[in-house]
């Protein structure tokens, strides 16, 4: 974190709201999340089918974090050097 700081905070919440609002859009499509959950070993229940879309979408993000917490420690490190290399492009040509 000391050595990424804001970017890694950017990459962790862009990857939190594309889950929520891909999970979101998949419920809206019909997509059953209770029986994904359970497919791909994680714990739900019922509860989910009951919520409203966003509600369920939000929870089942929640599931998914140990997933988008590995995906931010891995993609932190690639976007900051992007960011290092576009930030030395702008730079030098302006």
């Amino acid at each position: 974190m000391a050595e990424y700081g804001v970017i890694a905070v950017t990459v962790y919440f862009a990857i939190f709201f594309l889950c929520w609002i891909g999970s979101w859009a998949a419920i809206e499509q019909g997509v059953d999340l209770v029986a994904l959950a359970k497919r791909v070993g994680l714990s739900s229940n019922r509860l989910v089918a009951s919520l409203g879309a966003w509600t369920a979408a939000y929870i089942f993000t929640k599931l998914l974090q140990p997933l988008r917490l590995g995906l931010t420690v891995v993609l932190t490190p690639l976007m900051a050097r992007l960011y290092d290399r576009v930030r030395r492009a702008a730079l030098s040509s302006g």
